[in-house]
């Protein structure tokens, strides 16, 4: 779990980078990947290294909103 901590910033600015360039395909129909590596298998594996960078921040996320596995109904009175 160090390892994933340890590449956060820049897991994090691979998702930013990539939420920009969905924002760019939305609002001005111009794909940033696709203007600067062309189409092919090189964009393929950008947008591979894009969306791991997301799963990375899954744990985070989960940590994030208290989500622990295991307990299934709430405790209490």
């Amino acid at each position: 779990m160090e390892f994933l901590r340890r590449f956060e910033p820049l897991w994090l600015a691979l998702v930013i980078i990539a939420g920009l360039n969905w924002a760019f395909v939305a609002l001005f129909d111009w794909n940033m990947i696709t203007a600067i590596f062309g189409s092919g298998t090189v964009t393929d594996v950008v947008y591979s290294i894009l969306g791991l960078a997301a799963l990375m921040f899954v744990p985070r996320l989960l940590g994030d909103l208290h989500v622990h596995r295991g307990r299934m109904r709430p405790t209490g009175a």
